[in-house]
């Protein structure tokens, strides 16, 4: 837990250019695949300053080329650095947090900590430090439409600039059809061409395709007296923002933490998000929110933290055995995901099938596990 902040040449450069001369750093709470520290600043070194740091900051790596995107100067007190530690797709994930957080520099009001300097060899970032508020109660309202503002950053042209969102597979749907058999559940006539079809529509690009954060999880919002900003890009993409306004309904299912929201603060957020992309873009959001929900719901690796998303078919583990992830067990998290997909598709036109199927999958769930609660309705 306690390693060692090292600057490479690159880094050590920037902070000599004008950062500011490191003095202390703390190592901060983060996911095993990354390394965070907030590093206290003194004003940028002089001459002499400069010579003394570069002799103090331990072993010398020389690395990639580093781009300074934000105002570097004396009064900044502090910086966060981040390390993308080694592991599965380290130089991937280190990319992407780069691109997304270029593209969501764009936004008017920031969205996301400024992006002082990288180190590409050592997958550094230096960040602009961010103090963190308590959320107030009806949190999710600023939080839909701080992410309809990053999410309308992405523009036409970025294509290729970071991967496509990946929806669900015809293989998810098929683990959902038979964990509905598992369950006894009956299954109507016409339910699998319309989870089929719903796997097509999620798999076709938008016309404007979003910065998607990834996992925009409570943690990964920072509400600041400036606003909600986004951070921890790594798994970040293009694709239809409303998968993302989906997280709301469906619990957050790529986050340790669920909650569940009543449903006039839903709408309020719902609103919310759509206003902040009407003034962003100028058009309509794309894309229809029961389908965003029903996708996660086929997804037996939204149920597991992300280490164990390694093609396991987690919704044929879920009869014979449940486990916890945070705040809520996968079969909790089953059983919210089956009523909000139940509810939002039962006059959708292209999915009213599945709308009597999810309804009588989570009564068979709830007679077979009757001492079930419902998710938390409060974030930690």
């Amino acid at each position: 837990m306690r390693a060692r902040l090292v600057f490479g040449d690159v880094l050590r450069a920037e902070f000599e250019a004008g950062l500011g001369v490191p003095k202390r750093s703390r190592r901060l709470e983060s996911s095993p695949r990354s390394r965070v520290w907030r590093v206290e600043l003194s004003r940028p070194p002089g001459e002499s300053e400069a010579r003394e740091m570069s002799g103090a900051s331990g072993t010398s790596r020389a690395s990639g080329a580093s781009r300074t995107l934000g105002t570097p100067g004396a009064s900044r007190g502090s910086v966060v650095v981040k390390q993308l530690v080694e592991g599965p797709r380290a130089d991937e994930r280190y990319a992407r947090e780069v691109a997304a957080l270029r593209l969501a520099s764009r936004a008017e009001a920031p969205v996301a900590p400024a992006l002082l300097a990288t180190d590409a060899g050592e997958r550094m970032l230096v960040l602009e430090d961010l103090a963190h508020q308590r959320p107030p109660e009806d949190w999710i309202v600023g939080y839909a439409t701080a992410l309809a503002r990053l999410h309308a950053t992405a523009r036409p042209g970025d294509a290729g600039a970071l991967p496509r969102w990946q929806g669900p597979s015809e293989a998810d749907a098929d683990a959902f059809l038979a964990l509905a058999e598992t369950l006894k559940a009956p299954v109507p006539p016409g339910v699998s061409g319309e989870l089929h079809d719903l796997v097509s529509r999620l798999g076709q690009a938008p016309g404007h395709a979003a910065l998607l954060h990834g996992d925009p999880c409570p943690g990964n919002d920072l509400h600041t007296a400036a606003g909600i900003k986004f951070i921890d890009f790594e798994q970040a993409s293009l694709g239809n923002g409303l998968v993302e306004l989906a997280y709301l309904h469906v619990g957050f299912p790529t986050c340790w933490c669920v909650t569940s929201a009543p449903a006039p603060l839903l709408r309020r957020a719902e609103h919310a998000y759509r206003t902040a992309w009407r003034a962003a873009t100028g058009s309509e959001p794309e894309g229809d929110l029961a389908d965003a929900c029903a996708g996660w719901l086929l997804r037996g690796d939204a149920l597991v933290e992300r280490a164990h998303r390694d093609g396991t078919d987690h919704l044929a583990r879920l009869p014979h055995q449940d486990w916890a992830w945070g705040t809520a067990t996968a079969r909790q998290r089953l059983a919210h995901r089956l009523a909000v997909v139940s509810r939002l598709t039962a006059a959708h036109p292209a999915l009213s099938r599945t709308s009597t199927l999810t309804a009588t999958m989570r009564r068979h769930l709830l007679t077979r596990w009757p001492a079930l609660q419902p998710v938390p309705t409060r974030r930690p």
